[in-house]
């Protein structure tokens, strides 16, 4: 992806309002990954941990992230959405963290894109890992469809 993270960041901040709200910036957003990072101070909870839904919402946005701008590159311009997702919370989240996304390997992308093509949507599963302090406190795993937009 030939993008810089201030570009990413931009581009979420117009187009997905809570983003800005939790205060999600981008750190990498490539070919093979997207970080993204949040304060803890934005998604605290009344524990002084971050709240769940903040923190799903981070994961969910970390692999949403990599697959719209992969699938721009692509030369696709398509509509993303989750369908379903889990997430397992491995240790509390008590500091600014970040989500990474690996995105997918080479060969599952372009089946992705081959199915795009042919039918014009097409869905995969993502996964993304939270740290904190170089541990990782959470594991994502998301199902998200894609939808060819018309031109």
């Amino acid at each position: 992806m030939a993008r810089t993270p201030a570009e990413a960041g931009a581009y979420l901040l117009e187009h997905i309002p809570i983003a800005a709200a939790m205060g999600v910036q981008v750190k990498a957003c490539g070919a093979t990954e997207v970080i993204l990072t949040a304060p803890l101070a934005a998604n605290v909870n009344h524990r002084a941990t971050v709240f769940g839904g903040s923190a799903s919402a981070v994961a969910i946005l970390a692999a949403w992230t990599w697959l719209h701008f992969a699938l721009r590159d692509a030369g696709l311009e398509c509509r993303v959405v989750i369908q379903r997702n889990t997430m397992d919370y491995l240790l509390p989240i008590d500091g600014d963290f970040t989500a990474h996304c690996p995105g997918l390997p080479p060969a599952d992308f372009d089946k992705l894109v081959r199915t795009l093509r042919r039918h014009g949507k097409a869905r995969t599963a993502l996964g993304a890992e939270l740290h904190l302090d170089g541990r990782t406190v959470a594991t994502f795993g998301g199902d998200y469809v894609a939808v060819i937009l018309p031109a």
